[in-house]
């Protein structure tokens, strides 16, 4: 396997911990967009704005100079594969993507891969982040795509701690280049071709941790917290597989994997936003408060998604009905244990 130069465009704090991770083994350089971030990535081994008293590797540069993070991928030495992270979130991929659209060249010299990491729907569009990468980049044999995803919060992943995530793509050039980047003692890649069930499982599972959170800002107890990762599992699968992706994905580290990560991990936002709705507070006074959730974006395009191919998403109705629509916590829950007994 031929060297990888690495170029991760977004620093904030999955970017700067993917990029720190993957500068163990390879020729990385970090792009921000703040030119103080870049500084002090470089100067104090440190992204104190996202990853505050977390020390990252003396071989992480970071830059905020666009042409120069994609010089670094695209005028490297031949006898190098060239990859391109997205490592930003759901709300800022269609700009990062024009931009890179308007200033990749027509024609390189070799294969350029490309692999994003946000999770969600578009709110607005309800187009899946793969609908968005290949509606804005152009579709050539020389870019090769994928999404990365799976189990990980970004200050484990920072700190050392070990990862496994999964690559779905469907170029087996571009898992391997990936593996080649990022696999080693501290992270474990897999591959998949199944792209629309790993995107759906990262979406769906932070609406499901939402609900995970709710519960426990009621203090339902872990027999409750159960059900719902059981059953929000179900409903993530019946949604994926009506778009198109494979059952068995959803029991896999980007189904399942994620799902408990998100809904029980005290440092999944979507719970603790849950876990603030149902102590009382209102969604507005959250949001204020500088939380952010991509759950809060993505429950009302992913139940209208459901809605548009006839199928029963109850959890992600019942968070959409407490977010946005006044309905009380606990009568959520009350309307969830109403509902007609039916078969597993």
């Amino acid at each position: 396997m031929l060297p990888v130069r690495l170029a991760v465009l977004g620093a904030g704090s999955w970017g700067t911990a993917l990029a720190a991770l993957a500068s163990i083994r390879t020729d990385t350089l970090l792009w921000a967009r703040d030119p103080d971030v870049a500084q002090t990535v470089n100067q104090d081994h440190a992204n104190p704005r996202y990853l505050p008293g977390i020390d990252l590797p003396a071989s992480l540069r970071a830059t905020s100079d666009w042409a120069a993070a994609l010089d670094h991928v695209l005028q490297g030495p031949i006898d190098a594969e060239r990859l391109i992270v997205l490592g930003v979130p759901m709300a800022g991929l269609a700009d990062v993507c024009r931009r890179l659209a308007r200033t990749l060249p027509t024609q390189p010299t070799a294969t350029l891969h490309l692999l994003w990491t946000c999770k969600g729907i578009s709110p607005d569009t309800q187009q899946w982040p793969h609908q968005i990468v290949m509606g804005a980049l152009p579709r050539a044999p020389w870019l090769q795509v994928g999404v990365l995803s799976g189990p990980s919060f970004a200050r484990e992943v920072a700190r050392g701690l070990p990862v496994a995530l999964t690559v779905a793509t469907m170029h087996a050039d571009t898992g391997r280049v990936a593996q080649a980047a990022f696999h080693g003692t501290q992270a474990r890649i897999y591959t998949t071709r199944d792209i629309i069930g790993v995107e759906v499982g990262g979406a769906l599972k932070n609406v499901m941790a939402i609900a995970c959170g709710i519960s426990d800002g009621l203090h339902l107890g872990t027999n409750a917290r159960a059900a719902l990762i059981t059953r929000g599992l179900a409903e993530i699968q019946r949604l994926g597989v009506a778009l198109g992706g494979r059952a068995e994905t959803f029991i896999g580290l980007t189904g399942l994997g994620d799902l408990v990560l998100t809904a029980t991990g005290d440092l999944s936002r979507n719970r603790q936003v849950g876990i603030a709705i149902g102590q009382g507070q209102s969604l507005e006074t959250i949001l204020a408060g500088g939380m952010t959730a991509e759950g809060v974006r993505c429950a009302q395009a992913a139940l209208a998604l459901g809605r548009r191919h006839g199928l029963e998403l109850p959890i992600t109705e019942a968070v959409c009905q407490v977010l946005f629509e006044g309905l009380a916590p606990h009568q959520a829950v009350a309307a969830l244990l109403a509902r007609d007994p039916r078969p597993e």
